[in-house]
């Protein structure tokens, strides 16, 4: 029996207090901007896993709030789960090795195709910018049972 081989990848969409959304660019796909985010590691909570990834990618804090979407990449088997993150504080300093460039965006659905071109990244964040989608997310623990955390 074949043991399936999947990544987990988390993005979140972070405003800042005029309303514009954290964005990044990486080394390997400078053509477009993107939510910043990564690869899940074993074991670790999603929620904890996006709020690590963009803190390394930006130096940004944040708390995720809820999930807006989840998306499977067939061709690289990437199952990719994207948040909403309140901004708590922090400012941009990238991790050069990784990321490019990140900065706050004014999106707009005029402009939101000049910024991230690559049609999967701008359908998750669209899903993410109409505010329409929420999904719960729980982490838990058994043996006891105990939940660790619930965003709605």
């Amino acid at each position: 029996m074949m043991v399936p081989k999947h990544i987990v990848a988390v993005s979140a969409l972070v405003y800042d207090a005029q309303g514009d959304v954290l964005c990044v660019k990486t080394h390997w796909r400078s053509d477009t901007w993107e939510l910043p985010g990564g690869q899940v590691e074993e074991g670790e909570p999603l929620d904890e896993a996006v709020r690590r990834e963009v803190l390394e990618e930006t130096g940004i804090t944040i708390r995720p709030q809820r999930v807006t979407g989840i998306y499977y990449n067939v061709s690289m088997t990437v199952l990719s789960v994207v948040f909403i993150g309140q901004y708590v504080g922090g400012t941009i300093g990238i991790q050069p090795e990784e990321i490019q460039e990140a900065r706050f965006i004014r999106l707009t659905e005029q402009n939101i195709g000049d910024y991230i071109v690559r049609p999967h990244f701008l359908s998750r964040t669209r899903d993410a910018l109409q505010n329409k989608n929420s999904l719960p997310y729980e982490t838990w623990k058994v043996n006891p049972y105990q939940r660790v955390s619930r965003l709605e």
